[in-house]
């Protein structure tokens, strides 16, 4: 078991290691510090970072499981590393993030800072509250909803998003949906899929703030011609470009999924949160995931959010012609479960 532990105390730690013990498992950790991270991409080589591309992933082979616990003291740490510098080093750690995902046991869990308080704009006593009770939610609740909705996304084949400054049409026809309900990303409440790939026309307002690669990007709008994004822009269009230029597959869509955790309102600059706001989808430019893929590959997965409920200019999702969710409310009958009303009961 290799435990992940980025700027998180060390008491957390060592309960860890004693967890993992008392399972009979053999632990393993991981430190790493968000400045030091920093320092090193800054100024690394290429062939530096492949030895320690190799090292990395020659360890996560040697594991059966992996837990991250992912903290955070300034989200924008890396935002003055250059855009080439990252790119080099997402690409030669991606085949260590490959295995872990497709061939380990993996749990990931944010952990609360006083950081990500003033990130939600929350005193730091109120996030805790607001924390707890979101990554707790009894995900129970969510499972039979969750079951019918990815049935129904995967007797699907076109797809339709309607809201301000949306429209977007696509197939997720043959491509396989997933079921989120707290068994691997905490907190959790989405189910995704994925489109095909050349199927995307249209455009997309996203209004959602997010963060990537340590920079934050505001108002996101990408136009999309036979599943290639084929103009970007934001408040920091140039360097969302750069982003979107990393490789062929960036420019591609990755992930369609809807989320619905109930007790997650806001948008926080957290994508673990953020993905599963209440009344929300996100639909991801790059890297697809092997349990719903339509076989683009990039160094980029990068989760952008679109919340439809009325207080964010609403807007509908349709599929084969059938409203299935408005203003952020589930409509149809069988999937009533997953709107906030019910999962709160």
């Amino acid at each position: 078991m290799l435990i992940d532990a980025f700027d998180v105390p060390d008491e957390m730690i060592i309960e860890l290691l004693r967890a993992v013990r008392e399972r009979g498992a053999i632990p393993y950790v991981n430190l790493n510090h968000a400045r030091i991270s920093r320092e090193m991409a800054l100024e690394a080589t290429e062939d530096q970072m492949r030895i320690h591309g190799a090292i990395e992933l020659q360890r996560m082979k040697s594991m059966d499981a992996y837990i991250a616990l992912r903290g955070s003291l300034n989200i924008f740490e890396a935002s003055d590393v250059s855009s080439d510098q990252i790119q080099m080093v997402s690409e030669v750690m991606k085949p260590m993030l490959d295995w872990r995902v497709n061939h380990t046991k993996w749990v990931v869990l944010r952990w609360p800072t006083p950081s990500m308080a003033q990130q939600a704009m929350m005193s730091t006593e109120s996030f805790e509250d607001f924390f707890f009770k979101v990554c707790n939610l009894d995900y129970g609740k969510m499972e039979e909803g969750s079951d019918r909705l990815a049935q129904l996304m995967r007797e699907t084949d076109r797809v339709e998003i309607k809201g301000n400054g949306t429209d977007l049409t696509f197939s997720i026809k043959g491509i396989d949906a997933v079921s989120c309900v707290g068994e691997h990303n905490i907190p959790d409440g989405e189910v995704f899929s994925c489109p095909i790939r050349e199927s995307v026309e249209g455009v997309i307002q996203y209004n959602a703030p997010t963060v990537y690669q340590g920079v934050s990007f505001d108002d996101i709008r990408l136009e999309f011609k036979e599943g290639k994004i084929v103009s970007a822009e934001s408040n920091n269009t140039q360097r969302l470009n750069e982003i979107l230029d990393s490789d062929i597959g960036a420019r591609f869509i990755g992930e369609f999924a809807i989320g619905f955790n109930p007790h997650i309102r806001e948008p926080m600059r957290d994508i673990l949160f953020d993905e599963k706001i209440a009344g929300s989808f996100h639909f991801t430019p790059g890297q697809a995931y092997e349990e719903a893929d339509n076989g683009n590959k990039s160094q980029v997965h990068w989760d952008m959010v679109c919340i439809q409920r009325p207080e964010y200019g609403g807007g509908e999702i349709w599929f084969d012609g059938e409203l299935i969710r408005k203003e952020g409310l589930f409509v149809r009958a069988d999937l009533e479960s997953l709107n906030p009303e019910n999962l709160l009961k």
